[in-house]
């Protein structure tokens, strides 16, 4: 367990030492469903954080909303000590940010190479006066090829740098999101299910990059239904049902909690004809 945690009450909405990243009375909901309603909930900076719930749970709805591709319809959100409620993806991705998505979205009919260098915030090539003069951007630009050629040898990709985006395989692409997200030097990376549909050989990869990332100081928050990669990983477990947090702690006492056995099985489960799916 992450130092900081250690000790902490498992209980939900704990206050933590040094929260990144703090969420009070946020709900989304659409129509007559409520999908979120999270009333307060903290993420420790520098540890790896794991959102589990079953199928429902509105676990991508909160990543949604936090990062920037969702409204709330109410509450607030602070980063890093800065409120940050209702800004943008592009805005949130500068003050360090990000996230990928359970479907990767990689643009097919570009290279790799191109895919990576789309990341990059604030390329003075972009912009209409500043376009037209070469001088102005040159630099920069070489910058970022250098640093999207770093991530791609670290993600073991170079070999595909040219090659089109949709040419990956779906592994590869999960790679190839967390090497971009990685181009704006993020404080904190939301993962929405990065294990999905990934073959065991690259899972193994995925893992070690994302262990990498906390050792490297950077905070961490993950989707993800495999308790297995739960356990090996996490430094702290928070568990949401119908919309809200339910329980937290670390690992191993979050899978023995009574709330989180209720939220994945139902509080009857223990009777006969329920059937239980994991999600």
């Amino acid at each position: 367990m992450h130092a900081d945690l250690a000790g902490l009450t498992a209980d939900p909405g704990v206050p933590k030492p040094d929260p990144l990243l703090v969420v009070d009375g946020v709900t989304r909901a659409f129509g007559g469903l409520v999908a979120v309603h999270v009333e307060h909930l903290e993420i420790q900076r520098g540890a790896i954080t794991a959102l589990i719930g079953p199928n429902g749970a509105g676990k991508s709805t909160l990543f949604n909303v936090l990062s920037g591709f969702d409204r709330a319809d109410a509450g607030r959100w602070t980063f890093d000590g800065a409120p940050v409620t209702g800004r943008s993806a592009h805005r949130l991705a500068r003050r360090g940010l990000v996230r990928t998505f359970q479907l990767t979205k990689t643009l097919g009919r570009l290279s790799v190479l191109e895919n990576m260098k789309l990341a990059a915030t604030g390329q003075r090539g972009e912009r209409l006066v500043a376009g037209l003069l070469p001088p102005l951007w040159l630099g920069q630009e070489r910058a970022i090829e250098q640093r999207a050629d770093e991530l791609l040898e670290r993600f073991r990709l170079a070999h595909m740098r040219d090659e089109y985006a949709g040419t990956l395989s779906g592994g590869q692409r999960k790679l190839l999101e967390m090497a971009r997200a990685l181009m704006v030097r993020p404080t904190m990376v939301l993962l929405d299910e990065p294990m999905a549909g990934v073959n065991p050989a690259l899972t193994q990869s995925l893992l070690s990059h994302i262990t990498d990332l906390r050792d490297e100081g950077m905070t961490v928050c993950f989707v993800e239904h495999d308790m297995d990669v739960v356990m090996g990983i996490s430094d702290w477990v928070v568990c949401m049902a119908e919309g809200e947090v339910v329980a937290e702690g670390p690992p191993r006492a979050v899978a023995q909690n009574p709330a989180v056995i209720d939220a994945y099985l139902g509080r009857h489960h223990d009777e006969p004809g329920t059937e239980y799916d994991d999600g």
